[in-house]
């Protein structure tokens, strides 16, 4: 925001709230584990983390199961 120059108080303030905006809705903060400020507001920062868990506990079994059928495989010269 600094770096620009405004033509007028107005623009500045527009500048500002949409800085501001970005910064609590969409910019996920690594001080709260990685969620943004509006989550842990409205009080969706534990569904959050249930929904990254599941995720992550999915992944772990695609890899797996991924590589358990790659040990399996003649290997490739």
């Amino acid at each position: 925001m600094n770096l620009l120059v405004y033509t007028s108080p107005d623009e500045l303030c527009r500048a500002m709230q949409d800085f501001i905006a970005y910064y609590n809705h969409c910019r996920y903060h690594e001080a709260i584990r990685n969620v943004t400020p509006t989550d842990v507001y409205y009080g969706r920062r534990e569904e959050i983390f249930r929904r990254r868990a599941g995720q992550k506990q999915r992944t772990i079994e695609q890899r797996l199961h991924y590589n358990l059928g790659r040990r399996n495989q003649k290997p490739r010269v």
